[in-house]
C-alpha cells in the first residue's frame, strides 16, 4: 500500500530522486526520464478522458490504461533483481500487453484501411489521443535506450509501450467518426506555394 503524507521532502533539491531501491539518481538519468515520460503519457490520457463523457466504453479502456501505466512506472523505477526473501516487485506482465492487442483488434475492426498517413487533428478526443500516442512513443524510445545501458529492464514494459501507442492511434481514428473525420496527409501539397 502506498502512503504519502508529505508532498515535499526536500531530498530532491540536489537534483536527485529516489528509486524503489538502489542509490539515488540524477533527475536527468535515463531511467528517470523513462518513467517520467510514462507519467506524462498518463497525464495526456487523463486529458483525453475529459472528452469521453458520451463514450463510457472508451473511458473504461483509458481508465484501465492509466492504472497500468502506474504499474509500468513502478516497474521502471525498480532496478535490478528482487533481493532474496523479499516480495516480488511490481512488473508489467504479458497479459497487460495482450489486453491492449485485444482492444486494438476490437476498435480497428470498424475502420477502413488507410490510404495516407493521418495528421493529428479532428475531434478534441482524437487530438488528445494523438498526443498520448506520441508521448508513449517517446517513452518507448527512452526505454529502448535504457535497455542498451541497463539490460535488466523488463522486456514486457517495452512491448506494453509499443502496443499502447498503436491503441492510441486506433482509438483516435475511432474518435474521428471511425476515421471519416481523419485529417489525412497530402504529400507535397504545398510545395508549389499557396
Amino acid at each position: 500500500m502506498v502512503k504519502l503524507n508529505k508532498i515535499y521532502t526536500r531530498t530532491g533539491d540536489d537534483g536527485t530522486t529516489g528509486l524503489v531501491r538502489g542509490p539515488r539518481r540524477s533527475k536527468a538519468d535515463l531511467r528517470v526520464e523513462a518513467f517520467g515520460t510514462v507519467d506524462e503519457a498518463n497525464s495526456f490520457i487523463g486529458m483525453a478522458r475529459l472528452h469521453t463523457t458520451t463514450m463510457p466504453k472508451f473511458d473504461r479502456v483509458l481508465a484501465r490504461i492509466q492504472n497500468d501505466l502506474f504499474d509500468l512506472g513502478s516497474d521502471l523505477a525498480t532496478p535490478g533483481e528482487d533481493p532474496a526473501g523479499s516480495p516480488p516487485s511490481l512488473r508489467i506482465v504479458p497479459a497487460q500487453a495482450e489486453w491492449l492487442e485485444q482492444q486494438i483488434d476490437i476498435y480497428n475492426e470498424a475502420l477502413k484501411p488507410l490510404t495516407s498517413f493521418v495528421l493529428p487533428g479532428g475531434t478534441q478526443l482524437a487530438v488528445a489521443l494523438h498526443l498520448a500516442r506520441t508521448v508513449a512513443r517517446r517513452a518507448e524510445r527512452l526505454v529502448v535506450a535504457l535497455v542498451a545501458v541497463e539490460p535488466d529492464i523488463n522486456k514486457d514494459a517495452l512491448i506494453y509501450l509499443n502496443r499502447l501507442s498503436d491503441l492510441m492511434f486506433v482509438m483516435a481514428r475511432v474518435a474521428n467518426a471511425n476515421g471519416e473525420s481523419d485529417v489525412l496527409w497530402t504529400p507535397g501539397k504545398f510545395r508549389g506555394g499557396g
